[in-house]
């Protein structure tokens, strides 16, 4: 990566920054303890500026950044030359832009690895695929959202655009309502007292005695259904992957849109995913 000569734009530095510290770092505080807190809040904040880069396919400004993350200027700009300078961040000098780099890529799958998705998970995924002919897909929850860790997508020229490294909505999807149901009994309750509902389409759901319900018939029935609540013109099935207490450590989906396929079809591969959810469960680290 070749580093131009930063340029000026409205007072500002707006290109790759100096790691030999061109943008003054502030007083120097004498007391360890309170060196080890600033050190540990500007990781915090370092991790913090991936997050946001990873929201951006196409990259942002440092300005752009800056603002985003609620950031002095100076701060964002010395972090991101660190970030740049160790490979997790990439800087394009054209658009003056920067996105995240290929140490991301790197250590993403390393833990897709460790975890299994990226071995063990994909031959089962190809052949729910193969049989359905629509797009698989394995999440995990991620706090208050899944995450997409791994996607076989069908032969068809349409795709599901919830590609790995995807967050999501765990009310608003079949994957994240299997998730949200079959999750510890504390932590479900807690999810459904505090998740929050997203109105994503006019089909989400939205209220809270109704999203209860919703999670206790996807307990009942066993598998989880999305009816263009997560977005227009899109539905899915899923099932969870249960550990020995029986709650969910993941779960997996069949994702169609709507004009190939109408719900009791998608419902009808229920035990595919169901018998592919458990040679997965049997095969990936209950984490």
């Amino acid at each position: 990566m070749s580093v131009n000569q930063a340029t000026m734009t409205d007072g500002v530095q707006d290109g790759p920054a100096d790691p030999g510290g061109s943008v003054p770092s502030g007083p120097v505080d004498a007391a360890p303890s309170k060196k080890g807190a600033e050190r540990t809040d500007m990781v915090g904040k370092a991790l913090g500026l991936l997050v946001l880069l990873g929201e951006e396919p196409r990259g942002a400004s440092a300005a752009e950044i800056s603002r985003r993350a609620d950031l002095p200027f100076s701060t964002t700009y010395r972090l991101l030359g660190s970030l740049a300078r160790d490979g997790f961040v990439d800087y394009e000098p054209d658009g003056r832009r920067y996105h995240l780099g290929l140490r991301i890529f790197q250590l993403g799958q390393r833990v897709s690895n460790h975890h299994g998705f990226a071995g063990a998970a994909m031959p089962v995924l190809r052949r729910v695929t193969e049989q359905t002919g629509e797009a698989t897909i394995l999440s995990v929850r991620d706090g208050h959202h899944h995450l997409t860790v791994n996607k076989v997508d069908g032969p068809q020229m349409f795709r599901v655009t919830s590609d790995p490294g995807h967050l999501g909505s765990l009310s608003a999807t079949a994957v994240g309502k299997a998730l949200v149901a079959f999750a510890e009994d504390a932590e479900r309750e807690k999810l459904l007292a505090e998740l929050p509902l997203e109105g994503l389409t006019e089909k989400s759901i939205t209220d809270r005695n109704a999203f209860r319900a919703e999670i206790e018939q996807v307990r009942r029935q066993g598998f989880a259904v999305m009816d263009e609540e997560n977005e227009i013109g899109m539905r899915a099935v899923a099932v969870p992957l249960l550990n020995s207490q029986g709650h969910a450590f993941a779960s997996l989906a069949t994702a169609v849109p709507v004009f190939r396929m109408d719900l009791e079809a998608l419902k009808a591969h229920v035990p595919l995913l169901q018998d592919a959810a458990a040679e997965l469960a049997a095969r990936l680290p209950q984490r």
